[in-house]
């Protein structure tokens, strides 16, 4: 029996439960394996994505409406609870009728007998009060923000530490938003105007950045890459934060680039394209299955100065040494600027995100001996917290004095850095939550 969209949304919330599964991946190969409609593809995600954004704000009024703590709860009735209390308070055009009716079923299928009983109490009283929900309280603020947009409570702390009230809940709110897909025009290939024209006639809502340009806003598009404006290698997919980055390195025509993180490639495909695919560009990366999709990305937007190389960043390659005009750092980190894109980060852990700056640092150590003198070092990162952002370069430049920040300048809002480094947020800029940091080595 074929897989409804809630029982899709249901699996993946179990995989990521049980083992941290990424959502859009473990969705994906669902969605593929079971054949499910655009229709039904579009609701899993939607429900998916959901929860994970509103899992605490749901188990919130889960709790006031249960007579079972949480913790007492079978995992799997959880889930399919979580669910359906999303589509209640947060869907309109699903019937309340129809949310329950369906999770009823669920609980029968994936639970205990007597689960389907409790499922349809629990869900039939929220439904009946969704005018009259208990107000959000917290003993702290931080407590009331954290129930509020479902962030743990230790990531709350933490973002509060260098940001202010007012400052942090448009970023917890704006990391909830749903956002369109970003795609960069691939010039090589065709002008803006014409990917524009082609994907509306295709049926998508698109239209341009409102201040980046060759860059477009796709809405409700469904699978870009089916279309054909994505095969035929017109567009690549990336946020308009990350291109920023790499047109903060200003990367040119003949010179000789090392992308040492690359996987999956968007920084080396935009650099590609800024430069008039004239050069030379390595693209390195530790996994090796990873530089094949680089392969394959490449030749799908027609670039052919890209080369690739399996890599450890930490470790000395001697071949590599002061080769490159331009070497860009985009380290492993936290992955907290990109919780609007992939809302699961939210619950990592903050002993995890503790380790990650001294890892950074020795990238970034090893990296700078592949720079030409007088060449950058482009250091980024996709996340937010200082200490993997500022605090990592300031480390760096401490012990490496022939390297310096170089002031640069970016259009629409951003506009001229002077310090050499930037931390872009979603509620500001309306981009991922991103940092760059552009340093010159001396000659």
């Amino acid at each position: 029996m074929a897989l409804t969209a809630r029982e899709a949304a249901l699996k993946t919330l179990g995989a990521f439960r049980k083992n941290g599964a990424w959502s859009d991946v473990f969705l994906n190969n669902i969605i593929k394996k079971e054949g499910l409609t655009a229709r039904d593809a579009a609701l899993a995600s939607r429900i998916c994505y959901g929860v994970l954004q509103n899992k605490i704000l749901c188990d919130y009024y889960i709790s006031a409406f249960s007579s079972i703590k949480l913790n007492k709860m079978e995992p799997v009735v959880l889930d399919i609870l979580e669910l359906s209390v999303y589509q209640l308070l947060f869907l309109d055009k699903i019937p309340a009728s129809a949310a329950v009716d369906e999770a009823v079923t669920m609980a029968k299928r994936y639970a205990n007998p007597r689960a389907a009983g409790f499922v349809n109490a629990v869900l039939r009283k929220i439904s009946s009060k969704q005018d009259a929900l208990p107000a959000i309280t917290g003993k702290t603020f931080n407590e009331r923000l954290s129930i509020q947009y479902s962030h743990p409570l230790a990531l709350v702390k933490r973002l509060s530490e260098f940001l202010d009230e007012s400052s942090l809940e448009k970023l917890l709110s704006a990391n909830n938003e749903i956002v369109p897909v970003t795609a960069q025009v691939n010039t090589l290939k065709a002008s803006s105007e014409a990917v524009l024209t082609e994907l509306s006639a295709e049926g998508a809502d698109v239209r341009m950045h409102p201040w980046l340009s060759d860059c477009l806003q796709i809405h409700a598009s469904g699978s870009l890459e089916s279309s054909a404006v994505f095969s035929t290698g017109l567009i690549t997919i990336q946020d308009a934060a990350a291109r920023l980055s790499v047109m903060t390195a200003e990367p040119r025509e003949g010179q000789r680039v090392l992308d040492a993180c690359s996987a999956p490639g968007g920084k080396a495909f935009m650099a590609a394209i800024l430069m008039g695919n004239n050069g030379e560009i390595l693209a390195a990366d530790i996994n090796g299955k990873k530089l094949q999709r680089i392969e394959r990305g490449a030749e799908r937007l027609g670039i052919d100065i890209i080369k690739t190389l399996q890599m450890d960043a930490t470790v000395r390659n001697d071949d590599l040494v002061e080769r490159f005009d331009l070497v860009i750092a985009d380290v492993p980190c936290s992955g907290l600027g990109i919780i609007r894109k992939k809302p699961e980060i939210r619950y990592k852990s903050m002993e995890e995100i503790g380790a990650l700056p001294a890892i950074q640092l020795n990238i970034l150590e090893n990296l700078s001996y592949y720079v030409k003198r007088g060449g950058i070092l482009l250091y980024s990162t996709c996340t937010i917290i200082p200490e993997e952002n500022e605090g990592t370069v300031s480390a760096f430049l401490s012990g490496h004095t022939d390297f310096s920040p170089e002031a640069f300048e970016l259009p629409g809002p951003v506009g001229r850095q002077e310090r050499g480094m930037l931390t872009l947020y979603p509620h500001i800029h309306g981009t991922d939550g991103f940092f760059m940091c552009k340093m010159r080595r001396a000659f």
